[in-house]
């Protein structure tokens, strides 16, 4: 039931929030626009709770990588996959046990702030600079925080970004990377997910009515990936990274404003 009273699955304003959330999220899983993704779940919450939309969103995902894996079989980086993971774990269960003590205003907060740096360092730095090799220590921690935002949001690309973006992967290879690292990770969220209780009737059934425009958009998205150069994509990543920034920033700003004074 949504805010008004009205089942989700017959509500139209819920379905003008949805259906380009889910294009959205599709898009970036086929590799074009890279942090856009995060958007979705605030994009759905003009309608439903956080909670309920990331519950919705989490089968529809799970189809989404699918397509994603299939698109970019092949394609991807173990080193850095054998990193990230397991910081990933970690985070998925820190997420699932302190994720209620912290707000989602603080979340959004959180995840604004890291992006919107992570950018202004990446336009603002030399030149010259190097482009950066894997690494334990940063890839175990970028992999945590991305575990941590994507079990409460489904919002773990703009961390993951913070770490392969800098590496300069070809595009194709970064963009499998993401899809084997999304895959494993939304497949272990199904364990805490359910044991909450987020797959009630109405989710699971709004889900499947959605579903359908999980594969439409991931194939847009790798459609548009193969028609624009490696540099173009790049720059529509760190843009589109640092728009999601503003907007987190400014709706995690508001809320916990309104929620404190």
């Amino acid at each position: 039931i949504n805010r008004i009273g009205v089942p989700v699955i017959i509500d139209p304003f819920f379905y003008l929030c949805a259906v380009p959330a889910i294009l959205i999220f599709g898009m970036a899983k086929g590799g074009f626009g890279g942090g856009i993704a995060v958007v979705s779940v605030p994009l759905m919450s003009l309608a439903i709770s956080p909670i309920q939309a990331a519950a919705i969103l989490l089968p529809i995902l799970l189809v989404m990588d699918a397509v994603a894996l299939w698109s970019f079989r092949g394609q991807w980086d173990r080193p850095n996959i054998k990193i990230l993971l397991p910081g990933a774990v970690i985070g998925i269960v820190l997420g699932s046990i302190g994720f209620r003590y912290l707000s989602e205003d603080m979340i959004r907060i959180l995840i604004g702030v890291i992006a919107v740096l992570f950018c202004l360092n990446y336009w603002f730095k030399p030149s010259s600079a190097k482009a950066q090799g894997v690494s334990i220590i940063r890839g175990g921690f970028w992999g945590a925080v991305a575990g941590f935002t994507s079990f409460g949001i489904h919002a773990g690309g703009p961390p993951v970004n913070m770490y392969l973006l800098p590496q300069r992967l070809e595009k194709s290879l970064l963009m499998g990377t993401m899809a084997i690292f999304f895959a494993v990770v939304n497949v272990i969220k199904l364990i805490p997910y359910s044991l909450q209780g987020s797959f009630d009737h109405t989710n699971l059934l709004t889900a499947a009515v959605l579903m359908p425009l999980a594969p439409v958009g991931v194939r847009l998205g790798f459609y548009l990936l193969h028609k624009v150069s490696e540099k173009t994509i790049y720059r529509i990543c760190y843009f589109f990274l640092f728009i999601v920034g503003i907007k987190l920033l400014f709706d995690g700003g508001q809320g916990a404003w309104s929620t404190y004074f």
